[in-house]
């Protein structure tokens, strides 16, 4: 299955659309942290990913969007507004997490997204926005570079 010829619509995810955000959610850990973060349980989304995107849909600092295709989600956005603070006195909105089915990439349907997440953080009142990729993930910061964010901090760990 693929975007070309058929209609993905991007918009807020409804309570109908748990389902797909699990689906959607559950591939984004299997696919990225999976491959790149031993500490990480690619279960979690099953697990805990009905509950957190359902109460997520009624909190006004939280976006969530999909990409439907027909009725099916193809895709999704989670963002969240952080309040400004003393040491940071800037509100800053964070890209949670991305996805959108390998059938689906390319046809710009992330763009959307990105897009959307943008307006509705500027909207909000947010200063500045962020995301954060593992640096092994070469085609996502590339895509988020394309989509307007530069790096500005880098992540070292060490397992112990």
């Amino acid at each position: 299955m693929s975007d070309q010829g058929q209609a993905v619509v991007v918009r807020k995810a409804e309570h109908a659309d748990v389902d797909g955000l699990v689906e959607c959610s559950s591939a984004l850990f299997a696919e990225d942290a999976g491959t790149r973060d031993p500490s990480i349980d690619i279960n979690w989304p099953r697990q805990y990913g009905r509950q957190r995107f359902a109460t997520g849909m009624d909190d006004p600092n939280r976006l969530l969007l999909v990409a439907d295709c027909d009725g099916e989600v193809v895709g999704h956005l989670v963002g969240a507004l952080g309040d400004a603070s003393a040491m940071k006195p800037v509100k800053v909105a964070t890209l949670v997490s991305m996805y959108v089915q390998p059938a689906f990439r390319r046809g710009r349907i992330g763009g959307r997204l990105v897009a959307e997440f943008l307006g509705w953080a500027k909207a909000a009142g947010a200063e500045a926005a962020e995301v954060t990729a593992y640096s092994s993930n070469a085609e996502a910061i590339r895509f988020y570079e394309r989509n307007g964010f530069a790096s500005q901090s880098v992540t070292l760990q060490t397992s112990l």
